[in-house]
């Protein structure tokens, strides 16, 4: 029972991280910037994403655009996207192989050593995916620090962490400690012993008397 309870702890944990992944790639706060320069009064905020950048109006209205173009994109923020997207492409299958190892589940109850193997294969790919997704969100946000404490940038073009970021690690973290969760259901190797065989039973009696 404890196996199966910590299994499936690390099962919605693994499942709470992927939708966190899932999150952080479609927000478009990976950076913001608290200010825009001169045009504070038409723009109170900038922040930019994977997908997108956004502009907080003084009103409160928010308006983004898409990126016009993939190919004028810099090539680490096209690697950032493609980690992301594998991260959740990959959190996916590892959603329906661990779903399949579940203890909860009927299916492959014939054949419990192979249920469990199913489960922990379930939680490498998890890990994986978390990797991905912590990999993509750390070498982001160490763009933007660098780019922050550059003496070259200008003040009015600095941008700081968004939330975004700090999401991804976040679901990063739950998606790699649910999946090390799933893998604690590995079957134990247990040792066999021989069968042991019946002594023959004596033979009943004949019946008959010898003198």
């Amino acid at each position: 029972m404890a196996s199966g309870g910590l299994q499936l702890l690390g099962f919605v944990l693994a499942f709470l991280g992927w939708i966190g992944i899932i999150i952080s790639t479609a927000m478009p706060q990976w950076k913001m910037a608290s200010y825009a320069g001169d045009n504070i009064v038409t723009a109170q905020a900038l922040y930019e994403g994977l997908w997108m950048s956004c502009a907080m109006q003084s009103t409160g209205q928010i308006q983004c655009k898409v990126y016009d173009s993939l190919l004028k994109l810099e090539g680490s923020l096209q690697a950032t996207r493609a980690l992301m997207v594998a991260a959740i492409l990959l959190g996916l299958v590892g959603l329906f192989v661990a779903v399949t190892g579940m203890k909860c589940m009927k299916c492959m109850e014939d054949n419990q050593v192979k249920k469990m193997w199913m489960a922990v294969f379930g939680g490498v790919i998890f890990i994986i995916s978390g990797l991905a997704a912590l990999v993509a969100t750390s070498w982001y946000g160490n763009r933007v620090a660098r780019a922050f404490y550059d003496p070259f940038t200008p003040v009015n073009t600095r941008f700081e962490f968004g939330s975004a970021l700090f999401i991804g690690w976040a679901a990063s973290s739950l998606a790699i400690l649910g999946g090390s969760f799933l893998c604690c259901s590995c079957p134990r190797r247990e040792t066999s012993y021989p069968p042991t065989r019946g002594y023959p039973k004596n033979a009943s009696s004949t019946g008959k008397d010898y003198v």
